[in-house]
Formats: structure tokens, C-alpha cells, sequence
């Protein structure tokens, strides 16, 4: 039996509680569960860039980073041996450029092959879940074994191999992931292959499992070289724990280690943004340039610069700022009344916070309107609409609008139902969701009034009974309408129905259509 788990950064963010009572509690000898976490870097389709290996490491999670497309398969069937083995979850790191690319890829079941550690001695009781195992047992199991037993698998199946080496060693480089594949392009684009690395004496140590990090593969690598580089994105894991496994050992045999600042403490791989390999081979070039003088080199370093500089040239009047598709529901939906502002939120709608839509600042999803639950005792503004999509909503969008009516804010949920979860590819909502339960349920709530506004009124007819806290209206009403609902003191509700037009263009292929 095997389990996988997935979710975006923010998806980790917000289960860390299940996942640390999860990971504590086990996995089955015949078991294993592997968690993936996509990783947005560079905020691409995120509200924060993403970094997840901290949040694994606080609840002691072993770590899989890998570098393309074939090493998601390769360590994917890696990471339930692991867990199998070791009684943890395995997290195993999913990257935007990874899973936004293609590679021709080989499926063969028998190109991975496992082997099990035997030279790491369990102990008697075992390492995997047993009911009824009290708390600090399990601490002790995860922290005295299990975790040890992660890096023995890691050494037994050589996650961490050293992929270029040199008879006389001087410049090591540790890398891993995504990270890995850029060092191969820097070094590329400095004209070293690994004949001339081998000449230089270059050694490049390939990461496979950043934490918990392999005390043997490291110290072997380190053997003999003067510094080491390490390469990896974001806020430091591998640095961190090389040099711990390094401090004790005698000063004249310990190396060097730069990372994300040099010797002297100044930014070398900065801990924000993304790598490039541009930005890579030039901190490799003046890590070699201490010891090894190359015209051809330095040739190559004068190109990347120049390119470099010329790209971040870029004209600046050049802006086209991202909007709603044609046919949108959020092109009238987000429209609020002369004199009012809404609340921007997580979704396509997110969008209208850089429009002129007067929608200001954002939260978490299921955060929404919560920045007017502390704003509202200390302005003597009386109202605000929040924007709050449909997939939002049946998340853990409901929370926020149980925190307003308890709060006794005065405010405006516009919940925009178009019946996809549009920003990330026109999925269905994860469950089921009609405007009538919306209704039901925001009206248990305890809202004070529920406006309904469509394109469609008929399709309400014979629906609702009778009742004064509910009406229906045309979309074209829908100025009229929030001006009205602005009056009312407490918390209220417009649900604004129409699909979302991407989706409806879709349906005759998929054949079916959603909410019109």
C-alpha cells in the first residue's frame, strides 16, 4: 500500500499540523507515503515566493530534490522505499521548472533498483507505526532512529554521488536539484567540460537528498579541497548542515565553505529570487580564478556579463499588465459602486488589485476580509465589498465570513460563482457546490442579507421559498444592487452567477457545460 500527497507551498503551509502528527505517528514496513510540494520560486502563480524544505525539516521529514523531469519519476519510487524503510513521510520537492517542462523519459519499473541498508542495526521494538504509541515514544523513534535510518538508505542507494571529480581536487561544488542542472549550464557556458573541470581540479557532489544530509558522502567529498561552493536555491539547507558535519574537523584540513555569502560575508548566491546559471558561472569564474588563470574563460565570463547587463535593459515602457479573459464574469463582477473599495483576494481575481477597480491588498485563501475585521474600529469608513471566488469559498472561504459575522463588521462578500477553479486550469470546484447550498449555508451563517445577481433568472424560479433576507436580481443590476446591500449593518452576501467564459468555451469539447 502506498500513499502520495500533494499540494502548492501554500498547501504545505496550511497542513503542516496534519502532516507533523502524520510523520510522528509513521508508515508501514509494506506502507510509505510520499508528499509532493510544488515549490514557486519566483511567485509566478503564487502570492509569496515558496520555499518548503523548512517547514519538512522542523516536523523531521526526510527530503528528495529532483533535477528534471525523469529524476521526479526516479525518486518518486526512491522516496516510498524510503518512507517504507525509515517509518517517515518522504517529501519530495516538485519545482516550477520541473513540472512546467517535458523530457522524453524512461518508464521501465526495473530502472530503479532499491537496496536496503545492512550496516544500520534497528532497533527491537521497530520503527513504524503502532497504535496507541504514546507521543514521546514517538519523538524518540523519529528522532534517535528514524532519521538515521533515512541517511542510510541515502548512502546504501547513492542519492548523493559525486558526479565529476579530479585527481587533485581543490574547488568543491555542492549542489542539488534544479540548482544542479544550472552548475552543468554555467560550467558549459565557461567553456569547462569535465575533462578540463578534472584539469582545474573540480569536484561536483550531486544532492539528492538534502535533509537529513549524508555525513559520509560529505566528508569523502570534502577529503582534499581547499573551498567549497554550495549552490542551492532560496534560504540555505545543505550549507547549513555541511558545515556542522565539517566544524570539528582539524583547521588545516578543513576546507572553506562559501554559499550564499563569501568568506569576507558579503552576497555571493543570493537566499531570494531564482539561480541562473549566469549568476552561477560567475561566482564559479572568481572561485577558480584564485588558482587557475584561463583566457578562454575569462573570454566567456566578459560574454555572460555583457549578456547579463543587456538583458536587465529592458524597456520599461513595454508594459502590458495581465487582465481578465474575454467574456470574464470578473470584468463586471469585481465593479464596485462609486464611493465604495473591495478586498482583493486569492483567485483570477486577484487580478483587479493592480486594476482600477478600487480593490486593495490581499490575504491568504480563506483569510478574506479578515485585514476589515482589525481596520474596522479604527476608521470612520462604515463598509467594504471582499471579493471571494467560488473554489475559495468552499476551501476555507466560509471561515472568514463566520469570523465577519461575529465580528459584527460591517461588509460585503461578493462571492463570484463561476464554477471552475479558473486560475490554475478550469478544474471543478473539490466537491460539491450549487447556489443553493451556498445559500443555505451563508444563511446559517447568520448573514443578514443574500443578494443573488445573473444573467439567468429563471433558473431560480420555484427554487427558494419566500424570504426577506433573499432576493434575486439581473446582473445588470448589480451597481444597484451592492449600493443597497452597503446600507445594511453587519455581514452580508451577493453570490454573482456566470460561468467562467474559458470554461464555456471548453464545454463543447468536454461535453458538458457548467453554470451558464
Amino acid at each position: 500500500i502506498f500513499s502520495l500527497w500533494y499540494g502548492k507551498g501554500p498547501g504545505v503551509d496550511r497542513s503542516m499540523d496534519a502532516i507533523r502528527h502524520a510523520n510522528a505517528f509513521g508508515t508501514a514496513p509494506q506502507g510509505g507515503v510520499l508528499a509532493v510540494a510544488g515549490d514557486d520560486h519566483a511567485a509566478k502563480s503564487s502570492t509569496l515566493p515558496h520555499q518548503t524544505e523548512h517547514m519538512f525539516v522542523g516536523v523531521s521529514m526526510p527530503i528528495l530534490s529532483p533535477a528534471n523531469v525523469q529524476e521526479v519519476l526516479d525518486f518518486g519510487i526512491y522516496g516510498w522505499a524510503l518512507s517504507r524503510y525509515c517509518g517517515t513521510w518522504v517529501a519530495l520537492k516538485a519545482v516550477t521548472e520541473n513540472m512546467d517542462s517535458a523530457m522524453s523519459t524512461v518508464i521501465d519499473p526495473q530502472r530503479v533498483r532499491i537496496t536496503l541498508p545492512e550496516d544500520f542495526v534497528l532497533p527491537p521494538t521497530g520503527i513504524h507505526a503502532e497504535l496507541g504509541r504514546p507521543a514521546a515514544e514517538q519523538e524518540y523513534s523519529l528522532q534517535k532512529y528514524r532519521i538515521y535510518a533515512a541517511r542510510a538508505f541515502a548512502r546504501q542507494n547513492q542519492l548523493n554521488p559525486i558526479v565529476i571529480d579530479s585527481p587533485r581536487p581543490r574547488l568543491g561544488i555542492v549542489t542539488g536539484g534544479k540548482a544542479y542542472l544550472d552548475v552543468l549550464q554555467a560550467l558549459a557556458d565557461l567553456g569547462i567540460d569535465p575533462d578540463l573541470a578534472s584539469a582545474i581540479g573540480l569536484r561536483v557532489l550531486k544532492i539528492g537528498m538534502p535533509w537529513p544530509l549524508e555525513p559520509r558522502a560529505v566528508h569523502e567529498f570534502a577529503k582534499g579541497l581547499e573551498e567549497i561552493l554550495v549552490v542551492e536555491e532560496k534560504r540555505s539547507v545543505i550549507e547549513d548542515q555541511l558545515t556542522g558535519q565539517l566544524y570539528n574537523w582539524p583547521v588545516a584540513d578543513r576546507p572553506i565553505v562559501v554559499g550564499e555569502f563569501d568568506e569576507q560575508g558579503r552576497d555571493l548566491l543570493v537566499n531570494y529570487g531564482e539561480l541562473t546559471p549566469a549568476v552561477i558561472a560567475q561566482a564559479i569564474a572568481g572561485r577558480i580564478a584564485r588558482f587557475y588563470e584561463s583566457e578562454r574563460i575569462e573570454k566567456r565570463l566578459r560574454l555572460i556579463n555583457a549578456k547579463s547587463r543587456e538583458l536587465q535593459q529592458v524597456d520599461n515602457e513595454l508594459k502590458r499588465s495581465p487582465h481578465f479573459c474575454s467574456g470574464c464574469p470578473h470584468n463586471t463582477s469585481t465593479k464596485v459602486p462609486e464611493g465604495s473599495r473591495a478586498g482583493g483576494g486569492i483567485g483570477c481575481h486577484y487580478m483587479a488589485t493592480w486594476m482600477d477597480r478600487q480593490t486593495e491588498s490581499y490575504t491568504h485563501m480563506g483569510g478574506e476580509g479578515a485585514q476589515w475585521l482589525g481596520q474596522a474600529p479604527f476608521t470612520h469608513e462604515q463598509h467594504i465589498f471582499q471579493n471571494l471566488g467560488d473554489g475559495t469559498y468552499f476551501h476555507s472561504g466560509i471561515l472568514a465570513i463566520r469570523a465577519a459575522v461575529s465580528g459584527k463588521v460591517n461588509i460585503t462578500f461578493k462571492i463570484l460563482y463561476n464554477g471552475a477553479v479558473a486560475m490554475t486550469g478550469g478544474q471543478p470546484v473539490d466537491g460539491p457546490l450549487d447556489v443553493p447550498m451556498l445559500v443555505a449555508q451563508v444563511k446559517a451563517e447568520g448573514v443578514q442579507k443574500i443578494a443573488i445577481v445573473s444573467e439567468d433568472l429563471t433558473r431560480y424560479r420555484g427554487v427558494f421559498a419566500t424570504d426577506p433576507h433573499l432576493s434575486i436580481h439581473h446582473r445588470s443590476r448589480l451597481d444597484a444592487v451592492q449600493r443597497e446591500l452597503r446600507q445594511i449593518s453587519g455581514t452580508t452576501v451577493l453570490i454573482y452567477d456566470q460561468a467562467c467564459a474559458a470554461e464555456r468555451r471548453r464545454a463543447p469539447a468536454r461535453e458538458t457545460l457548467g453554470p451558464a
